[in-house]
């Protein structure tokens, strides 16, 4: 901070870099924080021996029981699942959490207004920078265009802050955000020339908050499907979470539809944070408390035919998941014609550790591809089993390129994609790819090889003996032995071949027969409320 204050003498934020003076004094008795047992903050116990966190009285130097402000308008805001709409509300808060935001704000637009064209000419980089080297979601401009800049600039200076002239002199020609998106792609105010110009290196992006200027194809509260060209539609989930309820079984259902009618091919991906947490289990467990057994199997039934309408319809649907993909996001992508998946994609079918076991295809289509890997005359069990234990243990990946070794993708047939920036475009090249070479839809599978009690008979002692060794509860044990019995086809008496349907049936009795269980339920409220599994 030193080095700044002396280094930096024409800026004029330079003042901020001046040590206060309890900071020196901190510094001279040693306060360094953890490592020397004190600092700002110091951990201490009460009377009754209870652990305390103590904070530091920068007046009197003394510590004091650590308080814990409150404000309304973080309250308010925390709820709110978008970034901007979030900042939004956190700005327009009246408390002083967000006075103290909003003159935070003002500092930062003040300054990097005034480093333009010291250290960029374009401000584009500056929010580049930020992003990347500090991971901002946005930039300051970008956040800056949130607010309204031109709204802003008026409370700015009604608060003493003059923003750079080229500010001025953009609001004065009607300009009125530093960005604006235009046929898919994002254009910057460029200072220079006072014109909107393309942003360099974007070219072979697709980022959806660039198609919101364009009317949607179809849209309804959990999906949006857009037009991204040569085409291809895209369907973004946008619910909380990306979770899979019955407004996004619907929207995939009606875009398959619409693509089979009017477009070549359909990608299923978004820009959030993760691609899907997997289904809605507050819809389930609310049937489950009000024993809506009829409705929780319509349900289930919905959820098959969707991901068994991705496998089976007459354009390529191609999935690009990335970061989460769990539960029913995991059996999307299990039902795609090929998967395009970040690197960075965590995936499994984790269902086991709510109680159930997954119901929307996935337990199936293990199964399946546990079949599509027995050689003639070969030892079956493993490749059963290695597919049974990674549902029964809750297994997520740790990369897209686990998920290979895991079976979830396709050794041969998927990819990933290791700049996520390009994830949706790469997954547009393979979906016009597919469509171009002539697609067809696929002959349902009617030649799964399941082999009955052979292979029950071993899951089942392996589940009994990880019982008796403590390694999981009776009710991990209930749920192990409901996969077991779906993947092993039932208690056949011998290997037989056996229809898609005929595992879907077996899946979905088993998913109803658990939903109902106590212990089931205690799992699935725990994670609703605490975010936390429960092991019972």
């Amino acid at each position: 901070a030193d080095n700044i204050y002396k280094d930096c003498p024409d800026d004029e934020e330079r003042d901020i870099f001046v040590i206060p003076g309890y900071i020196k004094k901190m510094v001279d008795n040693n306060w360094l924080g953890d490592k020397t047992g004190q600092g700002f903050y110091k951990k201490s116990k009460d009377e009754n021996g209870k652990r305390v966190i103590l904070e530091l009285n920068t007046e009197t130097f003394e510590y004091q029981p650590s308080s814990k402000p409150k404000f309304a308008s973080v309250g308010a805001a925390k709820p709110i699942e978008s970034l901007k709409e979030r900042l939004k509300a956190l700005n327009g808060g009246k408390d002083k959490g967000a006075e103290f935001l909003r003159l935070l704000n003002y500092h930062v637009f003040r300054y990097i207004s005034n480093r333009i064209p010291e250290i960029s000419d374009e401000l584009y980089r500056i929010d580049d920078g930020m992003k990347a080297g500090f991971g901002w979601e946005l930039g300051p401009f970008e956040t800056w265009d949130t607010l309204g800049v031109e709204k802003t600039v008026a409370k700015m200076k009604e608060a003493g802050f003059q923003p750079a002239a080229w500010v001025e002199e953009m609001l004065a020609k009607g300009v009125t955000s530093f960005y604006k998106s235009e046929n898919g792609r994002r254009k910057y105010y460029d200072i220079s020339s006072g014109e909107y110009k393309d942003i360099p290196g974007t070219e072979g992006f697709i980022i959806l908050d660039n198609y919101r200027d364009q009317k949607p194809v179809w849209q309804n509260s959990g999906a949006t499907l857009h037009d991204i060209g040569d085409g291809i539609v895209n369907l973004e989930f946008h619910t909380k979470m990306n979770s899979i309820g019955s407004e996004v079984l619907e929207a995939i259902n009606k875009s398959i539809e619409i693509a089979e009618k009017d477009f070549k091919g359909l990608v299923i991906a978004n820009n959030g944070l993760h691609f899907s947490a997997g289904a809605n289990l507050a819809m389930m467990f609310m049937l489950a408390t009000e024993q809506e057994y009829d409705e929780i199997d319509m349900a289930v039934r919905v959820f098959q035919n969707t991901t068994m309408h991705c496998r089976y319809s007459n354009v390529p649907v191609v999935v690009a998941p990335h970061n989460l993909t769990l539960g029913g996001g995991c059996e999307v992508a299990l039902h795609a014609d090929k998967v395009e998946a970040s690197a960075e994609t965590y995936i499994g079918l984790v269902e086991v550790g709510v109680g159930i076991l997954p119901a929307g295809g996935g337990t199936k289509e293990m199964t399946l591809r546990a079949s599509d890997h027995f050689v003639k005359n070969g030892v079956e069990l493993p490749e059963l089993q290695k597919r049974f234990m990674n549902i029964a243990m809750a297994n997520v990946s740790t990369s897209a390129l686990e998920a290979f070794d895991m079976d979830i993708f396709v050794k041969g047939r998927d990819n990933y994609v290791v700049n996520p920036k390009r994830l949706i475009a790469q997954a547009k090249k393979t979906c016009l790819d597919l469509a171009d070479r002539g697609y067809t839809r696929p002959i349902e599978r009617t030649d799964i090889k399941v082999m009955g009690r052979s292979a029950l008979a071993p899951l089942l002692l392996g589940i009994y003996s990880f019982r008796q060794g403590e390694y999981i509860s009776d009710h991990d044990k209930k749920i192990a032995e409901k996969v077991a019995n779906v993947m092993c086809g039932g208690d056949l008496s011998q290997p037989t071949l056996v229809s898609e349907q005929y595992l879907l049936d077996l899946e979905r009795e088993a998913f109803l027969s658990l939903i109902g269980e106590k212990k089931t339920m205690e799992r699935i409220q725990s994670i609703l409320t605490t975010g936390k599994p429960l092991r019972n």
